[in-house]
């Protein structure tokens, strides 16, 4: 691999220097750099560890952001792929390297222990990463970061370069549940907010300097480099929008009301919404007129772009040293979880936070708790179908308003599941869980193969002719890839909806997904996807390389019907508690008791599954029988051209067969 002294120096010179700069200034602002009253675990510790986050914040932003940007905007066979490639390996390497720092200095912050080669420290050492929240996050993150290093090396075909991209994601989730609200009572808020703002500012700063390095071998090639300057602002605009509204939603957190702005966090907090607003300004000064000079002259607009861009990673260099310094300031609000309180309820004790009011089924409505991440996939699913319709009907083409329809109900629905009073009930009430579970399952997924989403996107979004891949590209590989035709044969993808149901709610996933934000997560988008894949191979829609004969479709639709049946009829009829140290200790006094809930609950399983199975059966149905009707009359047109031909020729082998016949009978008597 390339050192990195074959790389331009200069984007990465300019944000390491604003960013330590930025970090220094924040520490001294917000008093994070002054020894604690109490105990003090050295200025090495001090502004060691702040050093080792900033290292660690830019190398994982450059890893995440060069990946990407080699996966959507560079052609595989272009020299500025590989020099992509080779800022993705060693950002991934220095990101590990500084993990490993930040980890051990995270220990002696709370262990306060001198460094020595005693057993007595190695021993204190091991059970801070073996038994400790912190310490375990810190081994998981490091591991993973390890990981991408490995495949960042080692890869260079698109599909590696995405699994590379994906394991890059979920090594900063570890990373996310260690800020401020890490045990708030807010902590699933502030840990899906920091995760997203972690990940897009990493797609943003490090998709910049990607770009930056890039510069000097797409100057050779002027079109590519307009068409790559345009992909990296479309990056640009979409994390733009993630990392505001995910800071909104920290900042709101740790703030609390216009007083925390007053204080030296809030102050820090005011300097980065500044500097976010710069960079929205600069973003906007790349679409409305940079782009467009650059595709009228490249060689004219490069001094003018370079600038720019140095600019603009100087000040996303502030950005990243502020936000190391604010995870190292003390928030305005005390942020304290109900199982650390003096005397927990029991609810407080589990979740964390205090029951919300008795139940009632008008508070689905009226009681809510945004969770960030669906919501934006919410939002943008949203407008990236409307904008693919709207350019539809721009050149003339036509497409079917129910289908639309179908599509944002569906992403309303998934709002309204993940934020709504489902979502904040469904913790203590398993009935109400059930609910959203069926929403999420069978409704949800319904909806969004009724409107036809891979057909849209093929028709709307323009083919790559470079050799890069943009969405279409991807979504095509993705849906024509081997794994998506094995879970999405029928003999998987029904068994797979209909078993998993047996084994979540009966093993220790269904506890996990009660215990841990990461569980639901994971929960809320299994759910999703079987249903997807179960009701893609059901209904004509997207092109699915395995969807069975109609006769076949309808018997798995009646055997998930039964299978329903035979869940719900469990739950209504079983005396043993799912998960009873969670439902069965939770204290609340309204509602029904934990097993009658349970019981209802297995109710409304049974009832609110017939209904999608019942839909999904009548247009099993319907499109049999539409089907058929096409087939009569493809054959009648047939007939029609070559004079029913096909009647005929069976008209002539039963004359010919009566003949064999007859001569066969003469020649015997």
């Amino acid at each position: 691999m390339t050192t990195p002294t074959r790389l331009s120096r200069a984007p990465l010179a300019v944000m390491a220097g604003a960013g330590i700069v930025a970090v220094i200034a924040g520490l001294l602002f917000g008093g994070a750099a002054l020894a604690p009253l109490l105990v003090d675990p050295g200025v090495g510790v001090r502004y060691g560890l702040p050093a080792a986050m900033l290292v660690l914040r830019i190398s994982s932003s450059l890893t995440l952001g060069a990946l990407l940007f080699a996966a959507l905007a560079l052609p595989s066979d272009s020299p500025a792929y590989e020099k992509t490639m080779q800022l993705a390996g060693w950002s991934a390497a220095t990101w590990t390297v500084s993990s490993v720092v930040a980890a051990f200095l995270t220990f002696q912050a709370v262990y306060l222990e001198p460094v020595s080669a005693t057993d007595q420290y190695g021993n204190l050492l091991a059970l801070f990463f073996s038994q400790t929240e912190f310490g375990r996050a810190w081994m998981w993150s490091t591991i993973l970061a390890a990981a991408t290093t490995i495949m960042a090396i080692g890869s260079r075909a698109y599909a590696p370069v995405f699994a590379t991209g994906v394991l890059a994601v979920a090594a900063l989730w570890p990373l996310s549940e260690l800020g401020h609200a890490a045990g708030a009572a807010s902590h699933n808020q502030a840990v899906t907010s920091a995760f997203l703002h972690n990940v897009f500012i990493g797609f943003w700063v490090g998709g910049l300097v990607a770009f930056a390095l890039a510069m000097p071998v797409l100057r050779s090639k002027p079109t590519l480099l307009a068409s790559s300057l345009e992909r990296f602002s479309s990056i640009a605009l979409t994390s733009a929008i993630v990392v505001g509204s995910s800071g909104l939603l920290s900042s709101a957190i740790r703030v609390g009301g216009p007083e925390g702005l007053a204080t030296p966090y809030g102050q820090l907090v005011v300097a980065k919404a500044v500097i976010l607003t710069l960079l929205i300004a600069a973003g906007a000064y790349y679409r409305l007129r940079l782009i467009a000079q650059v595709k009228q002259s490249a060689l004219s607009a490069a001094g003018t772009l370079w600038r720019t861009v140095l600019t603009e990673i100087a000040i996303m260099g502030v950005a990243v040293g502020l936000a190391v310094a604010l995870a190292r300031t003390e928030t305005p609000v005390d942020d304290i979880p109900g199982s650390e309180l003096a005397s927990p309820t029991p609810a407080e004790y589990l979740t964390g936070k205090p029951l919300p009011p008795e139940f009632d089924w008008g508070k689905v409505f009226t009681v809510w708790e945004l969770d960030l991440l669906w919501a934006l996939i919410a939002v943008f699913g949203s407008a990236f179908y409307l904008a693919g319709v709207r350019r539809l009907r721009a050149r003339g083409d036509r497409w079917p308003m129910s289908k639309t329809i179908f599509w944002v109900s569906g992403m309303v629905l998934l709002f309204f599941s993940t934020s709504s009073g489902l979502y904040v009930y469904g913790i203590y009430l398993f009935s109400v869980h059930m609910v959203a579970h069926m929403i999420l399952s069978m409704a949800i997924p319904l909806l969004w193969v009724l409107s036809t989403p891979v057909s849209l996107a093929a028709r709307a979004i323009d083919a790559r002719k470079d050799g890069s891949r943009g969405p279409r590209e991807w979504i095509l590989a993705a849906v024509n890839s081997k794994y998506l035709g094995v879970v999405g044969h029928p003999l998987v993808a029904a068994p797979l909806f209909a078993v998993s149901l047996i084994v979540f709610y009966y093993s220790p996933l269904f506890q996990w997904a009660l215990e841990d934000h990461l569980g639901h997560v994971w929960m809320t988008l299994h759910f999703l996807i079987s249903g997807y894949l179960f009701a893609q191979v059901l209904i004509d829609g997207d092109p699915h390389p395995h969807r069975p004969p109609y006769p076949f479709r309808l018997v798995i639709v009646l055997a998930t019907m039964a299978f329903h049946a035979f869940f719900g009829l469990g739950l209504i009829m079983g005396e043993g508690l799912l998960v009873p140290e969670w439902f069965g200790a939770m204290g609340r006094e309204w509602g029904l008791p934990p097993l009658e809930d349970q019981q209802q609950g297995g109710e409304l399983a049974w009832g609110l599954g017939e209904i999608p199975t019942l839909v999904l059966a009548i247009l099993v149905t319907w499109a049999w029988s539409r089907g058929d009707e096409r087939e009569q009359k493809r054959r009648d047109r047939k007939a029609d051209r070559d004079d029913d031909a096909e009647l005929q020729a069976y008209n002539e082998m039963l004359r010919q067969r009566a003949e064999a016949e007859a001569r066969a009978g003469t020649s015997r008597s």
